[in-house]
């Protein structure tokens, strides 16, 4: 990694965050097929289909609301390591615990801790990141981080389902012999992955020297005192927020995707990753390029290239014409995810990265959270609706992107093509 300017401890963190994805996203596969054969009785009467959902989004949401909490505090103490490993390991213990939960409630609680520990875990990683990044080389430290992450989080759901399908699996210890459930088997490789990213950091990562403690009041602005309206950073957290909804609104619709394009679900299985594998290929080389050629043009673009791939899925009629499209939505989150945090971490004041990355990874997670739930709403007013409102979300993230976001690093009477300009200019 040397040739991309990266610090071990950064690829580190990113192969920690890798394991550490694998062993989540199991649950992905696993909790809807355990809550169905596994868990038995009602909860205040809600249907079973109903629970799964809150269940699965009670991550989310507690995962995305806690994160500038987490952030803030990291930023008040001044150290990040401590958040990484206490994160780590009440993600460890939950995914442990599904193997002795026997009802809602039990799962209710799981999962909150889960969401807890994601959000204890995910901003001190990311401020980590950022305070060992150069100006030159922070592009490429978020690329790096953001493509082992999904490398993870792609592979953890193809090996749930073969882990589930194949078991029990009886296993030989101390003279006896033990059956282990699939679903067993699966919560425990979580655990164990979850774990091994845990030692990973323990071993080779530790706080920043640029990493201080700060006693100054630390918060959020919305508007800007500058050459903009909006604060750059959270303009940025909403093209964030824009994008995530847009990307995700194929998940719930998968029945309708599937009569319409009269495929199978290993057909939406390959269009689902079509986006997975695009930004695995293209996260890192933008992230480099956005540092020797700016963030904000790779931000202005891939919003711009979010538009129309997001606008022809509900109007594709072919299943690889589908694949085509989620791979092009792909290249245009790879082209604002990495550039955007990136230029998040330029805008950060020192001892604040904590707080204001925490804006773009919440807003990023809230987006994946709210998408399912509006495709799943708007899909009743015809099939291309859902489509069209991601677009429109996605234009309106482009036109916030062009008015409210420049490089901080700029001379203020020194301007490009669609940037604001400051008063004098």
């Amino acid at each position: 990694m040397e040739m991309l300017d990266i610090d071990r401890a950064v690829v580190s963190l990113a192969l920690a965050r890798m394991v550490d994805s694998f062993g989540n996203s199991f649950l992905i596969i696993v909790l809807p097929l355990y809550i169905a054969r596994g868990i038995s009785g009602g909860f205040f009467g809600l249907q079973e289909s109903l629970l799964t959902g809150l269940i699965l989004s009670m991550f989310g949401f507690l995962n995305s609301f806690g994160q500038p909490f987490t952030g803030r505090f990291s930023d008040r103490l001044g150290r990040r390591r401590v958040f990484v490993l206490a994160g780590l390991s009440v993600l460890c213990v939950a995914s442990f615990a599904y193997s002795f939960a026997t009802s809602y409630a039990a799962l209710f609680v799981i999962r909150a801790a889960q969401g807890v520990g994601a959000a204890l875990t995910i901003p001190a990683t990311v401020a980590l990141i950022d305070e060992y990044a150069t100006d030159t080389s922070r592009g490429s430290n978020m690329g790096v981080y953001n493509t082992f992450r999904l490398v993870g989080f792609g592979l953890g759901p193809v090996v749930a389902g073969s882990v589930v399908h194949l078991g029990p699996y009886h296993v030989s210890a101390l003279n006896g012999t033990y059956s282990i459930s699939g679903f067993n088997a699966a919560f425990y490789i979580a655990a164990g992955a979850i774990l091994t990213s845990l030692l990973v950091v323990a071993a080779f990562v530790k706080d920043s020297p640029q990493t201080e403690s700060t006693t100054e009041e630390l918060s959020v602005s919305v508007f800007s005192n500058g050459r903009t309206t909006l604060d750059p950073v959270f303009t940025l957290s909403l093209a964030s927020l824009f994008m995530a909804i847009s990307i995700a609104l194929l998940s719930t619709i998968e029945p309708h995707v599937n009569r319409r394009l009269h495929q199978t679900a290993a057909m939406f299985g390959v269009q689902f990753g079509a986006f997975v594998v695009a930004q695995v290929l293209f996260q890192t080389p933008i992230g480099h390029a956005s540092d020797r050629y700016g963030r904000r043009p790779f931000i202005v673009i891939g919003m711009l290239l979010l538009v129309p791939s997001t606008l022809v899925q509900g109007f594709i009629g072919t299943s690889w014409g589908l694949v085509i499209a989620r791979f092009a939505q792909g290249i245009a989150g790879a082209m604002v995810f990495a550039p955007a945090l990136a230029l998040a971490g330029d805008f950060a004041l020192e001892g604040h990265s904590g707080t204001q990355l925490s804006l773009l990874t919440m807003t990023f997670g809230l987006g994946t959270a709210i998408g399912p739930l509006t495709s799943g709403f708007l899909i009743r007013f015809g099939y291309p609706v859902p489509f069209v409102f991601g677009a429109a979300l996605a234009l309106v993230g482009t036109l916030l992107v062009l008015t409210q976001v420049y490089d901080p690093g700029k001379p203020s009477g020194e301007t490009t093509i669609g940037e604001p300009s400051t008063p004098d200019d």
